[in-house]
Parts: C-alpha cells; sequence; structure tokens
C-alpha cells in the first residue's frame, strides 16, 4: 500500500517509523511519504491561509496549495484513482469497517488541514481525481487533522497483510465481530492477591471460547450498549 500525507507540521508523523508500522515501510509492504504542504507555495512566505471571504474568526487553508498537491501526487497513481482522506468534524466516523474498507485501497492520500479549516473548493476539485472521504475521529475538535491521521493510518496499516504478525490476533480485537474485546491475562496466574479466572486455567478450549464470548457481550452492554443488535444471542 501506497500513503501520502500532506500537512504543513510533517514532523508530527516521525513516531509512524517506529513498531510494526516502521518494520512495514523497512520490508515495503508499506510505501508511506510525508510531504510538506509548503512545498507547493510560491511566494517567499510560503503562504498555505488567507482571510474568509464573508467575515469570521481564524485564517482558511489557501486552495492553489492543495490543488497542485493533489495534481501531483494523483498522478502517480497506478492502477486505481487514490482515495483522499480529509480529516474533519464534519466527517463520517471513522470505525474499523472504515478502516478495513481503506486497507484494500492501493494509494491513501491524507490531507491535514489547519486553522478553520480548507476552501470548501478544495474538497470538489479532489472528487475529480479520485474517491474522496471527510472521516472524523469523534464528536470533538482538534487543532488540525495531524493526531486524526496518525490514528487512522495506524489502524489501517496493522491490517494490510504481513504487518501483524499473528493474523489470528486481528480477528479477536475489539469492534471486528461488533464487539468489544474480551479481557486478557497472563502470568502470573495470582498477582496482588488478584487471580486470574479459573476458566482460562482448565485447558477446556471449547468452554474458554463459551466464557470470551460471554465476556464480550456484558463489556460491550456496560460500555458500549450502542454497538448490541436489538436482539443479541448469548450462545456460539
Amino acid at each position: 500500500m501506497r500513503i501520502d500525507v500532506l500537512s504543513i507540521f510533517p514532523s508530527y508523523f516521525d513516531g509512524l517509523t517506529l513498531s510494526l508500522l516502521g518494520k512495514a515501510q523497512a520490508t515495503g509492504l508499506l510505501d508511506l511519504k510525508v510531504r510538506d504542504l509548503r512545498e507547493w507555495t510560491s511566494d517567499r512566505h510560503r503562504t498555505v491561509d488567507d482571510t474568509p471571504y464573508g467575515g469570521g474568526a481564524g485564517m482558511v487553508m489557501k486552495p492553489e496549495p492543495w490543488g497542485l498537491a493533489l495534481d501531483e501526487l494523483a498522478a502517480t497513481s497506478s492502477d486505481e484513482p487514490p482515495t483522499i482522506i480529509f480529516p474533519s468534524p464534519a466527517g463520517e466516523v471513522f470505525t474499523q469497517k472504515t478502516a478495513r474498507q481503506l486497507s484494500t485501497r492501493q494509494h491513501l492520500i491524507f490531507g491535514c488541514g489547519r486553522y478553520e479549516g480548507i476552501d470548501e473548493r478544495v474538497f470538489e476539485y479532489a472528487a475529480a481525481l479520485g474517491e474522496v472521504r471527510l472521516v472524523s475521529l469523534g464528536d470533538y475538535v482538534l487543532n488540525g487533522g495531524e493526531v486524526a491521521t496518525m490514528a487512522m493510518i495506524e489502524a489501517i496499516g496493522r491490517l494490510i497483510p504481513g504487518v501483524v504478525g499473528n493474523p489470528e490476533s486481528l480477528v479477536e480485537e475489539s469492534h471486528e465481530d461488533g464487539l468489544l474485546e474480551y479481557p486478557s491475562y497472563t502470568k502470573p496466574s495470582v498477582w496482588r492477591e488478584r487471580a486470574v479466572p479459573d476458566v482460562l486455567l482448565s485447558g477446556n478450549h471449547a468452554v474458554i471460547a463459551s466464557w470470551r464470548h460471554e465476556q464480550q457481550l456484558e463489556r460491550t452492554r456496560r460500555r458500549r450498549p450502542d454497538l448490541l443488535p436489538d436482539e443479541e444471542p448469548t450462545e456460539r
């Protein structure tokens, strides 16, 4: 997979060279490049923003640098047009399903907005270059799109085949089957007078699987009841 990121703060993304995503880049599973949007400015101040038409507080990101940057990056897509993602509190909510959809794309471009946002015409123009998705991490506002982009890249990147060593671990995680993940334990069996549940020490894999599913249901009912359908079976 190829991922290009456009930001006026490219150093935000230094952490993506670490851990599993860093290994994925080293082995060629992931081609990740972060570009400074100011590369596509033409004035000596490298200006990327201006005052909003109609008045109001703050500044708006200018369309010219975005158009030039997207033209250049989209032109290098190979077999299919890119998917262009703009983190935005006005976008669709990012979920595990979204991550799985995007993990199948060949080329993702993330556009990190700042200030009061990006000139609306940029989104309209980008739609002529590829699929455009405005995506939100949740119902809150960040200072810019960098943090949200990092979260999405990690969620997407770990779903690329070969990035996570044991693919079975991806299947048993929270949200993969619509439920939260069951609790996990490791050695020692008793820690500070707290014991691991006996069922996990039983060696009976069928009973353990049933217990884990019940724990998923109970945890989801307690923490995220909105994820449960109206009628959820209690047996596997």
